[in-house]
């Protein structure tokens, strides 16, 4: 995966482009998450995105009941049972999302310069002229001359799916917009989005609560992605949910940032959450356009240097309807993972576009061949430098790992761990090679039964770019003698092998725990 690295900083041969890449068992070294609805709920579909790339599915509660997306879930495990390939699973909450009722489902046409009511009388029927709201409190939030986007899901910017709004009067409860484009909206949600407004509703309501409590408890989630987190506060009140609901406490949070409020708080957020998502359809529109990359590329660097995954969403809009995508979105995913992108998001384009497998496959396909420019050796440097001196013990074991592995042109990083965090802060540092985390299970009472951990923290890592995890045998303890970390040493080779990631007289460094020392060694494979 590492020995055709070019840099886009020298010189190369243009006909060098058009060269084959080469198969590889893991597709790209950043992850894909999958959100799973109706085009991709099947068993057939889910094993397809699998196979294609997905390592974390995503189950958006804007959409389906809980009845719903447990069939899609049953659907999933059935699916990683016969491929093999570990999933993790995301719940990602409603929050406070505005959302206009439309209980008939009839498509509504919005022409532009005419007039719409939105108001909070959810009893009323949505029509050209009015549309019933989930939110009382707009008229109260907005002002003549502000700017309110609608759309079919999510306001995408395209004029035939979404529609944008201008505030002329407020009258009472209700709010009176001019339509400042022509479009049709079809379907039964549409959502709102009041740009740069303050929306005084819960981060976390009481539906999202309840469905944490009790599907997100059920089937023990492994990421809560927390819709429109604006303050760091929110994080912490998640946590706390989390914390009282048995194995949950385990749950990583990724903060999703929506809109200003999120952007402004950022620092505080990240020291916070576990891991963070750019929602780039909301925010897209709470800033201006020419701003947008400006702020992916300083929350990329700041999760980057704080060794937290980061999700970038909304890349290839167009793959709902086509088998291809533009060439600045094509451009757009490569730039996402030289920004330094743990994981690219798939939304509509996989819930309910035509092609969810190819998407999966061609993002994949894009992130495989941008990561062979990414200019590790830079990145390096600017890594330890921020983490300055004197290092923590692990950061620099980690750091020494990769740099090892990188001198030796290893073929691949195998780390040993029971936290995860020893494999997450060597994927922190970006190695140009896949880092094969052998998670080792620990065993826990709570004085009336034996468990073992250990698959949260391998599905954990599914989100990282460059981890690729696999659980060991129980009866190896992560800290013991040479001999049985030899036979796990040998079962991980083994999967590397496999995998096709190792063959015969490769180097291969080895990061694992002797006793209470830390120990990185390089092997050398026989035939």
């Amino acid at each position: 995966m590492h020995s055709n690295h070019l840099l886009l900083e020298e010189p190369i041969r243009m006909a060098s482009i058009l060269e084959p890449s080469k198969a590889s068992f893991f597709p790209a070294m950043t992850k894909i998450v999958g959100t799973l609805g109706p085009k991709s709920r099947s068993v057939n579909i889910i094993s397809g995105c699998l196979k294609a790339g997905m390592s974390v599915a995503r189950f958006d509660f804007s959409l389906g009941d809980p009845e719903y997306h447990q069939e899609t879930l049953e659907n999933l495990k059935a699916a990683v049972k016969s491929t093999q390939k570990l999933c993790a699973v995301m719940l990602d909450t409603v929050g406070p999302e505005l959302q206009v009722v439309n209980r008939s489902g009839k498509s509504i046409s919005l022409q532009m310069d005419a007039s719409v009511v939105l108001t909070p009388n959810q009893e009323l029927e949505a029509s050209s002229d009015l549309l019933p709201i989930n939110f009382d409190g707009l008229a109260k939030a907005v002002k003549k001359g502000d700017t309110i986007f609608m759309g079919q899901y999510l306001f995408t910017g395209s004029e035939t799916t979404s529609v944008w709004l201008e505030v002329s009067e407020v009258k009472g409860e209700d709010v009176v917009c001019v339509i400042k484009n022509t479009a049709t909206l079809a379907g039964s949600l549409f959502t709102l989005h009041a740009s740069q407004i303050h929306i005084d509703l819960p981060t976390l309501t009481d539906k999202d609560k309840e469905v944490i409590s009790t599907w997100g408890v059920q089937n023990k989630i492994d990421f809560l992605s927390l819709s429109y987190t604006r303050h760091a506060e929110d994080v912490r009140q998640a946590r706390e949910l989390l914390s009282k609901l048995g194995d949950l406490d385990q749950t990583h949070i990724f903060a999703k940032i929506e809109n200003i409020e999120g952007l402004t708080h950022f620092d505080e957020i990240l020291q916070e959450a576990d891991g963070i998502i750019l929602s780039r359809g909301n925010l897209g529109i709470d800033l201006p356009p020419e701003k947008v990359f400006l702020f992916q590329k300083a929350a990329l660097y700041k999760c980057n240097v704080a060794g937290k995954p980061a999700v970038l969403t909304r890349v290839v809009d167009s793959m709902t309807d086509n088998l291809r995508p533009t060439r600045a979105e094509a451009t757009d995913v490569a730039n996402a993972v030289l920004d330094g992108s743990d994981a690219i998001l798939l939304g509509a384009e996989t819930l309910r576009g035509l092609y969810p497998v190819e998407t999966i496959s061609i993002v994949g396909k894009i992130c495989a061949e941008a990561e062979k420019v990414f200019n590790q050796d830079l990145y390096f440097k600017k890594t330890v430098k921020y983490v300055g001196e004197p290092m923590t013990h692990l950061e620099s074991i980690a750091s020494s790992a990769v740099r090892a592995a990188i001198k030796v042109k290893a073929s691949a990083i195998i780390c040993f761990t029971s936290s995860g965090r020893a494999a997450r802060l060597i994927a922190k540092y970006r190695p140009t090679m896949p880092v094969i985390s052998v998670v080792i299970p620990r065993l826990n009472t709570n004085q009336l039964k034996w468990s073992f951990s250990g698959a949260f923290e391998a599905r954990q890592s599914l989100v990282v770019r460059g981890l690729f995890p696999m659980l060991a045998d129980p009866r190896h303890p992560a800290e013991s003698t040479s001999a049985t970390n030899e036979s796990v040493l040998k079962v991980a080779l083994d999967h590397g092998k496999t995998a096709g990631v190792i063959k015969s007289h490769d180097r291969v460094v080895v990061c694992q725990k002797v006793g209470d020392a830390s120990v990185v060694k390089i092997i050398e494979l026989e035939d």
